[in-house]
């Protein structure tokens, strides 16, 4: 099965695909304004399940989800891409190039995402945090789920306008898909994926400023980090033109 995909450009022997994966509660189309910084590439911006033109689609997990990317893939005849990946979509990232992937994959680069937790009482605690948020997408209101959601401490540099406008932005979500994929790809049910993430030939992690979180989640663990100026959490989305130039950097190194 396929996860729903819009390609962008012309298929080129000379540059790998940019392959997009979102965050949870988004869509692949919330890459177009660091897309649109991209026009001479090829590009492909992906769905994941339970979200967009995928929210029919559930997977079991990470390894289901990869192979659904690999069916994307071929699909679209790919042959050389990187994979670009923002907090869920990172994740899954991280996984497929630790997991699935094989010398057709360029690159990873990475956006506010977690290699994975070592400890059993980490995953204990975030499996019943999961479990939590899942119950509320699916018992309550999606507005009034979402309205806590965007409280959390990792979105805390957002104003209230921000906060506001994405509430709006992800109100025509499918809350029981939302909840079937929060517990399915929960960061208690990923593999802790740092061993092999340090052994990646080419992985760049990125983060917005303000997100101290993430940054000192990558820095402890001697990844390389590289700062989004003025941002926070969901740095493509607050600065697309920084984001695109820091990437356009990765991308084409000197």
């Amino acid at each position: 099965m396929m996860l729903h995909a819009r390609w962008q450009g012309e298929h080129r022997s000379d540059r790998p695909t940019l392959v997009w994966l979102h965050g949870f509660l988004g869509s692949g189309r919330e890459w177009q304004p660091v897309q649109d910084f991209f026009c001479d590439w090829p590009q492909l911006s992906i769905d994941l399940p339970g979200h967009g033109g995928s929210r029919a689609q559930q997977v079991s997990g990470f390894e289901q989800l990869s192979a659904r990317l690999n069916a994307t893939l071929r699909q679209h005849r790919i042959q050389r891409y990187w994979l670009i990946g923002y907090s869920l979509g990172g994740r899954a990232a991280l996984y497929h190039a630790c997991r699935c992937a094989d010398s057709s994959l360029a690159g990873v680069v990475v956006e506010g995402a977690h290699f994975g937790l070592a400890s059993p009482h980490e995953r204990a605690q975030r499996l019943a945090d999961d479990r939590h948020w899942a119950s509320l997408f699916r018992q309550q209101p999606l507005g009034d789920t979402l309205h806590k959601w965007y409280r959390q401490p990792v979105f805390a540099d957002l104003r209230e306008p921000q906060r506001q406008q994405l509430i709006a932005l992800r109100a025509d979500n499918d809350p029981q898909a939302l909840a079937a994929m929060l517990l399915n790809t929960s960061l208690a049910r990923q593999p802790y994926l740092l061993p092999k993430i340090q052994r990646l030939p080419v992985f760049h992690y990125l983060c917005g400023e303000h997100d101290l979180k993430f940054q000192r989640l990558a820095a402890g663990a001697g990844l390389p980090v590289t700062t989004i100026p003025a941002a926070g959490h969901n740095a493509h989305r607050a600065c697309p033109q920084a984001f695109a130039a820091v990437l356009a950097q990765k991308l084409n190194p000197v």
